[in-house]
């Protein structure tokens, strides 16, 4: 069951999720990585998110052996995600989600997804893509059940992609992840996972910095004296969602690390909660078949 404390999600698997993770997109080299990691785990994060689309899984493994220690931590203290690449889906899984464990090189991954429902060269429409889907899922469930990936979820998937993983797979998935905001409320979606106990994790919490600048959002932002991220960050935490904001400067990084110390009022939750228009800015994966 997917159940809520103030800082973490207990996942079906029975590993605990922190509500606040490093996103590690467009984080790209070592210099940059290094800076940010650093600054994120002075700031008390403990999760980072990645992928292997995003080519830093190595650098990323790299500056955690380094820098743990500096924090006085170990691998056991923080939550590592990555997800499988497009071009993988299918009769690559095994081999793409095993790269990813030698690339980040840190004994384990704590949540591995499937990035996209689709298949990198393949039409949306392409009816391999379903097989592809269920060949993906057994090479991540025989990986979770060697203890390699020790929870095992998905990403930008449908409503009806998430019914035809829950009736086919013999291990649930843990974890999806997909873009939620308060101009995408993904309320089917988060029914589904409900539903099924799932836990639904946001990214894109700030819609691609659009939403930073909507005249509700700065309106809250003054009235409770925070940073409109904060505010978009805390809307979607106050709900039970964890989120992944990305920022490689290290005072952003801190800031948005503040999201347990203040709560929004109901009349401002249900106010940016209004600007629902099912607006997407990132990947939209409902033509995948």
């Amino acid at each position: 069951m997917c159940s809520s404390s103030s800082r973490s999600v207990l996942l079906n698997t029975g590993v605990q999720m922190l509500f606040l993770g490093l996103g590690t997109y467009k984080l790209v080299g070592p210099e940059v990585v290094y800076q940010a990691v650093d600054a994120a785990l002075a700031a008390g994060y403990r999760s980072f998110d990645s992928a292997a689309v995003y080519r830093n899984e190595a650098d990323l493994g790299r500056v955690l052996k380094e820098l743990l220690p500096k924090h006085g931590l170990t691998r056991e203290d923080v939550f590592i995600t990555s997800k499988l690449g497009p071009k993988d889906q299918g009769e690559g899984a095994m081999e793409g989600a095993l790269r990813s464990l030698a690339q980040l090189d840190l004994g384990y991954i704590d949540l591995y997804l499937i990035h996209w429902p689709g298949t990198q060269g393949r039409v949306v429409t392409d009816q391999r893509n379903p097989g592809n889907r269920a060949e993906s899922w057994a090479a991540l469930e025989k990986l979770h059940a060697q203890g390699k990936l020790k929870a095992i979820g998905v990403s930008n998937y449908t409503p009806a992609h998430m019914r035809e993983l829950i009736q086919s797979c013999k291990i649930p998935p843990a974890v999806l992840q997909v873009e939620f905001h308060p101009r995408l409320c993904q309320t089917e979606l988060r029914k589904v996972c409900e539903e099924y106990e799932v836990c639904f994790q946001a990214y894109s919490s700030l819609g691609k910095g659009e939403l930073v600048t909507d005249p509700v959002v700065l309106e809250v932002s003054k009235n409770c004296e925070r940073t409109p991220a904060q505010v978009l960050l805390r809307w979607a935490v106050q709900q039970g969602v964890p989120v992944l904001p990305k920022s490689s400067n290290p005072d952003r990084i801190k800031d948005n690390a503040r999201l347990f110390d203040f709560t929004l009022s109901d009349t401002d939750m249900d106010r940016l909660s209004a600007l629902d228009c099912e607006h997407k800015y990132c990947w939209d994966s409902s033509e995948v078949v």
